[in-house]
């Protein structure tokens, strides 16, 4: 327990951005006709979705980190933005990002992290998360708590990653990825501790047969 509290030390007390939040319906496990398709699913805590911005709307425009948060649906800490035009977003909190940092999205921007650039002007050997597939689709690599992957090489048109699975990928130099890694890595070390708290996630109890 005490690597959850010192992990959860640098969150805001904060109530969420409501404009930012979104009613989630549970299914308990249920396809859209009602049957069961995932046994052992139920009940649960009830939580309010947070909008993330994984793509690149607003290029060339700073923003201000104000707040970093717990996300109830991730592994991961979110960061809470304002940028110069006021408006608010939620992104994906990079490790070491800190409040009053401020961050940008742009094709040639400043190597630091939380900053967004275009995979053609990260330097090789960097760490990088929330990385598009597809120029302009949004961020669909390395965005859980703690993963990042590494740039290898600049080739042609391609940049090779190194995937958090040890992987080798090539993707497009006009995709985006945001440099640094993931927070929250001691995710992977947390203990549930007793079935209570696996009830309160969602899951039911599972009953094996005897042989």
């Amino acid at each position: 327990m005490t690597k959850i509290l010192k992990s959860t030390k640098i969150l805001t007390k904060k109530e969420p951005e409501r404009r930012l939040l979104l009613p989630l319906k549970k299914r308990a496990g249920r396809a859209r006709s009602g049957e069961i398709t995932c046994r052992h699913r139920g009940g649960g805590v009830k939580r309010l979705y947070r909008i993330l911005d994984f793509g690149e709307e607003k290029l060339n425009i700073s923003a201000k980190v104000i707040a970093l948060e717990y996300d109830p649906n991730r592994a991961a800490f979110i960061a809470l933005l304002q940028y110069q035009d006021g408006e608010k977003r939620y992104r994906l909190a990079p490790k070491d990002l800190k409040i009053g940092d401020e961050i940008i999205a742009s094709e040639k921007a400043e190597i630091k992290i939380g900053n967004r650039n275009k995979l053609k002007n990260i330097p090789v050997g960097t760490q990088i998360f929330n990385i598009e597939l597809e120029s302009g689709k949004g961020g669909k690599l390395a965005k859980g708590a703690g993963t990042s992957a590494k740039v290898l090489a600049q080739e042609e048109s391609f940049c090779h990653l190194e995937m958090p699975s040890g992987e080798i990928r090539k993707i497009s130099q006009n995709c985006f990825g945001t440099i640094g890694q993931v927070s929250h890595p001691e995710h992977r070390f947390e203990k549930i501790g007793k079935a209570g708290r696996m009830r309160l996630k969602g899951f039911r109890p599972t009953v094996r047969e005897k042989q």
